[in-house]
């Protein structure tokens, strides 16, 4: 059985909690979005999107040959409280102005995605309207249009880049963004894909949806800075083999959805399917003498640099 280990300081605490010591921390709603593209389209992620030295993988994994699914990952920094180091996909907690009614909406409604999701109305509409937001913060690209049937072509202007700058820093409102440049939210393009609450041992917990997405015709990434110093295009397989051999860092949940993306072939048999949303929550157990994250009776274990 594998498992993601923990020592030390992590390991102090699970014990900790585990005995009663210690109080669990309380969870705060979050979303995840997976953006996708085909490997084909190789350099068209925009700036910093091939990773180091343009490699087009994670740590010089080497540039994907054509075809293929590639995910858009993140290295967050070294310093941050959370999954410092990990390669993440774009994603980050509810704001409470999320669930504004004022958010101009197209595509499944916030009831469908909470019966979807399992959760009322007020938080399935925050944790799309996040998911949205989050990724324009994180990579520039943005699930909205002037209709329910455009999206945006181009984010990569000064005055884009001040909107996004407004979003993070909370001096801007998600439904006032959308709303002074007269555009819808495009739930559409979003689909559901898990369920993930951050172990009860962690000092840090969230209650995450992940979902997937298509990288918008005429949209490009880019290194937007922020929480992150580092992002990249990558075929799953390659971030996975760079994660068991040690070159990045990834958390279980990224690595699952890895694995589970790996499969397919192209990011239209991605969207195409129908997910049963189940929750996840990895827990611990001791794993040839020390304590380890684990789910499904077991895990993974990958190199940690």
């Amino acid at each position: 059985m594998g498992g993601f280990p923990l020592s030390g300081a992590d390991g102090e605490r699970a014990r900790d909690i585990l005995a009663g010591r210690a109080r669990p921390a309380p969870t705060r709603d979050a979303a995840t979005v997976v953006l996708l593209r085909e490997g084909a389209e190789g350099a068209e992620g925009g700036e910093g999107a091939g990773g180091p030295g343009d490699a087009g993988g994670p740590e010089g994994a080497g540039r994907p040959e054509s075809g293929g699914v590639e995910v858009y990952l993140l290295r967050r920094k070294a310093a941050m409280a959370f999954a410092a180091g990990a390669y993440v996909f774009p994603g980050g907690s509810v704001d409470p102005r999320d669930a504004d009614h004022a958010v101009a909406w197209a595509g499944p409604s916030p009831a469908e995605w909470g019966e979807i999701f399992g959760a009322d109305e007020k938080l399935a509409r925050g944790l799309v309207c996040a998911a949205v937001r989050e990724t324009f913060e994180e990579s520039g690209v943005l699930l909205a249009g002037t209709s329910a049937t455009s999206v945006v072509a181009d984010t990569t202007g000064d005055d884009w880049e001040a909107d996004r700058l407004a979003l993070i820093d909370r001096s801007l409102s998600f439904a006032d963004f959308l709303a002074g440049r007269g555009l819808v939210l495009r739930s559409d393009l979003l689909r559901p894909w898990a369920h993930w609450i951050t172990p009860v041992v962690e000092p840090r917990r969230f209650d995450t949806r992940f979902f997937v997405a298509a990288l918008p015709a005429g949209q490009r990434t880019r290194d937007v800075g922020g929480e992150a110093d580092q992002v990249t295009w990558a075929r799953p397989a390659e971030a996975l083999a760079g994660a068991r051999d040690g070159r990045i860092f990834l958390m279980p949940p990224t690595y699952r959805t890895l694995g589970e993306l790996a499969g397919y072939a192209t990011v239209a048999d991605v969207l195409a399917v129908r997910r049963e949303i189940v929750t996840l929550m990895p827990e611990v157990a001791e794993v040839d003498g020390e304590l380890c994250l684990v789910l499904d009776g077991e895990y993974f274990r990958q190199g940690r640099r």
